[in-house]
């Protein structure tokens, strides 16, 4: 088969079932490329109808907006409760954490240990150390000694040196 158009661009020899071969191979190629594009296709639709159901444009934008105003509320939240933890923490100070009781028998007698020493004491060993001596007589004596970094401002009987041992190992960190 004689062809202008073959001779022009210089396949005239070319067998013209050769070229019908290959191009039904370059269709069926580009067949089987269109089928795979439309099942992509198809897959980022149903993706989309799903991201998308019941949704429009501007119902899509107040979501958006409220997830927005959702984080803010978060932050804020979370700002607060920074400062509240800071606060607590700052006050945790001030109070008494380290607490001890002595009870002993102030004269040996058979009394039952009616007079103690109690220590009260503040993350930074500060205090207070109360001692109440149960006399022979029924009466009572109290003593309120004040505790500064751990050490008191007088002389501590034995009872109370244990007392206010035990107040400071009470709370190891």
């Amino acid at each position: 088969m004689n062809s202008s158009i073959f001779s022009t661009i210089g396949l005239s020899s070319l067998d013209p079932a050769i070229l019908f071969i290959v191009l039904f191979l370059l269709i069926i190629i580009l067949l089987v490329l269109s089928i795979l594009q439309a099942t992509k296709i198809k897959k980022l639709e149903k993706k989309y109808g799903k991201f998308m159901k019941g949704k429009d444009a501007s119902s899509l934008e107040e979501e958006i907006l409220g997830i927005f105003h959702d984080n803010r509320m978060i932050r804020s939240e979370n700002e607060k409760n920074r400062k509240d933890i800071n606060d607590i923490n700052r006050r945790m100070g001030n109070t008494f954490q380290k607490v001890a009781l002595h009870r002993y028998d102030a004269f040996n007698q058979s009394g039952g240990k009616l007079s103690f020493s109690f220590c009260l004491l503040d993350e930074n060993d500060n205090g207070v150390l109360i001692n109440s001596v149960h006399g022979t007589d029924g009466l009572n004596y109290s003593y309120a000694k004040e505790i500064n970094a751990g050490v008191a401002d007088v002389e501590l009987s034995g009872e109370e040196k244990k007392a206010l041992d035990t107040a400071l190992d009470s709370v190891k960190r």
